[in-house]
């Protein structure tokens, strides 16, 4: 850390999608920012500028203030460096009893208890079970003996869109007293003038919560609307469009696979959180239950579909789009509802060959996460030779062979199924009985519909 400045304006705890992004904004709005992250990897990519995933506009941004030396990264604090504000941006991933971990949270709080001075500021922006704040980090920093404010100001942005969306989303602040809700309104308003303040850390901690929850309950009754339209041999995708066409009041969205880093644990976050104080939240936990399904039910389809042209062995069966979706772009994996139908896939299919590609993953990238899988470098080697195709993001690109041209390379009697709806606008004569959609597998004459 030789010739290093001995004092940074922030310090971000953490690398990942969120630390990262935020550091680099942050260092461009004119602040000096050390990013500590464990991993030694990450830290080399980030001194040397580079990105570990693909967001729009990062490769330059970063570049820029990696060569500035207004952003450096290191793998730990240590003695010869300090800083007056601290924001904690580490992970909180289930754990597999469906419960947050706190694991990385509680490191961070440690690493900067025993880093911080007297007066400093320290932010948690990390997605947290309610009370984490105030009874897990706070006390760890308090440990310390040390005097220091305390601010829970959530991360809310879209990934593809991080670097737009930290300058124009308004940013929620959450604080015991004026003075530190002022303090931590500071850094975020060298980003955006859209503060908004709210009354006490915990409602800050509910908000972000409910808003990617209530977004997961929209997207189960969008799949619910499917499940009964694949019973009634309708298609969802019609039913929808025409029933919110100029009628604002109905604004369903379409069905479709839901995951990601967020909406397959957030719901979870506040569910946990409400059974701490006795509630059980029946809404949230149904749409969850409906979400987590839908690989299963889906692949029960396929597999029915498969039986009944006669496919036989060896099937070739490629998903493709792995992401956990496709707009705006990016190239993340957790939480990817795509592996949950690939583990689906492999379970029905013992005795295919199956295949992944992703439109912006990296190939090197595919085989390292999926190593029994082939791995496709083009949509159209993806295609060509295969029984079964499997869209399962909603990437733009995936869209461009339509299913009359893919059924020219597949195997005569194969099909596809598209969990995005990416062709249903289509009429019936460009789709044939080769194409299904979610909610539109029951109309194009399969054998039976999805049953839960």
């Amino acid at each position: 850390m030789s010739g290093l400045p001995a004092k940074y304006d922030i310090g971000i705890v953490g690398l990942g999608y969120v630390g990262l992004t935020l550091a680099t904004v942050l260092a461009e709005a004119g602040n000096s920012v050390i990013g500590v992250e464990k991993r030694s990897d990450l830290v080399e990519m980030t001194n040397a500028g580079i990105p570990h995933f693909t967001e729009t506009g990062l490769p330059d941004a970063l570049a820029g203030v990696t060569q500035s030396k207004k952003l450096v990264a290191a793998e730990a604090f240590d003695e010869s460096f300090g800083c007056d504000i601290y924001i904690i941006t580490v992970g909180t991933p289930l754990s597999p009893e469906g419960v947050a971990r706190l694991d990385m949270i509680e490191a961070a709080a440690r690493d900067i208890a025993s880093n911080m001075q007297d007066g400093a500021l320290v932010i948690l922006r990390s997605t947290v079970k309610v009370g984490t704040t105030r009874d897990v980090v706070s006390p760890i920093l308090a440990a310390s003996g040390k005097k220091f404010d305390i601010a829970m100001c959530p991360e809310r942005t879209l990934e593809g869109k991080a670097l737009q969306e930290l300058r124009e989303l308004p940013q929620i602040v959450g604080a015991d007293d004026q003075a530190t809700a002022d303090r931590a309104a500071a850094v975020f308003r060298k980003l955006t003038n859209s503060i908004v303040l709210v009354s006490s850390i915990e409602t800050a901690e509910i908000a972000k919560l409910v808003s990617n929850t209530f977004r997961d309950v929209q997207f189960a009754f969008a799949n619910e609307v499917a499940r009964v339209c694949d019973a009634f041999g309708v298609s969802a995708y019609e039913v929808i469009s025409a029933g919110k066409l100029g009628y604002s009041r109905t604004n369903i969205p379409l069905p479709g696979l839901v995951g990601g880093p967020c909406l397959e644990k957030d719901p979870h976050i506040l569910m946990e959180s409400a059974r701490s104080r006795g509630i059980d939240m029946e809404i949230t936990a149904a749409g969850r239950v409906v979400n987590e399904r839908q690989p299963d039910e889906t692949v029960a389809f396929i597999s029915g579909e498969i039986k009944r042209r006669g496919l036989s062995g060896p099937l070739k069966v490629n998903l493709v789009g792995m992401a956990f979706k496709g707009l705006p772009e990016t190239s993340d994996l957790r939480g990817s509802m795509s592996i949950k139908v690939l583990d689906a896939l492999k379970k029905a299919l013992p005795g295919a060959e199956i295949g992944v590609y992703d439109p912006v993953t990296a190939q090197d990238e595919l085989a390292k996460e999926f190593p029994e899988e082939r791995n496709f470098s083009r949509l159209g080697d993806a295609v060509n030779g295969a029984d079964v195709v499997v869209i399962g993001n909603n990437h733009p690109s995936l869209k461009t062979i339509s299913p009359r041209a893919m059924k020219e390379f597949m195997n005569p009697d194969g099909f596809v199924f598209d969990y995005w709806n990416h062709f249903s606008h289509l009429p019936a004569s460009e789709l044939g009985d080769s194409y299904f959609a979610v909610g539109k597998a029951g109309a194009v004459g399969a054998a039976e519909p999805v049953r839960g």
